[in-house]
């Protein structure tokens, strides 16, 4: 589990290296998104993925990489979203983001942690694909919850399963970092 760690946060550094630029570029415009409209926007980058692992040729140079990354800071903001609530108009410095970020990372991670130690890691023997797949089931059911306006009856909520793809998503990318 220790290489799981460190490798964990190598993937979230280069993710909120990212984000972080994207702070500097755009501030934090995306506080407006609602959370349909994240899902929306992390459903159609699973979807490119899942284009990318189907299809040999290729129109658009973006790569997997690229687009788990997305997943993963989309639904971190998502996550951010849930717990401060959508604004009419951008609220948030690149100081408070990177915290908010930072703090829903630790949140995810020990997740991760926990699952892992009940799991046996089994995700290191899983493919690349069936974490896409796993990512598109998670995303579905996202959008059923927000077409029932958040109601469950005996699933987790919208929270756990935004975790759960920011997982999933850093999995896969330690699987395509280790080729």
């Amino acid at each position: 589990m220790q290489d799981t760690s460190k490798q964990y946060d190598a993937v979230i550094n280069t993710c909120k290296d990212l984000f972080l630029k994207k702070m500097q570029d755009y501030g934090s415009a995306w506080r407006i998104l609602r959370l349909p409209s994240l899902t929306d926007q992390i459903f159609i980058k699973a979807q490119r993925i899942r284009g990318l692992q189907q299809n040999d040729v290729r129109k658009v140079d973006e790569d997997q990489e690229s687009e788990f990354i997305g997943i993963i800071n989309y639904c971190i903001m998502a996550l951010i979203q849930i717990e401060k609530g959508v604004v009419e108009q951008p609220d948030l410095t690149t100081k408070q983001a990177k915290e908010l970020f930072e703090k829903q990372v630790v949140i995810t991670k020990n997740l991760m942690n926990n699952k892992n130690h009940d799991y046996g890691e089994a995700w290191r023997d899983m493919r690349v694909n069936s974490l896409t797949d796993l990512i598109l089931q998670k995303l579905l059911r996202v959008k059923q919850i927000e077409d029932n306006q958040g109601e469950t009856l005996v699933s987790e909520g919208i929270d756990a399963n935004y975790q759960d793809m920011i997982n999933y998503a850093i999995f896969a990318l330690i699987h395509l970092n280790n080729k």
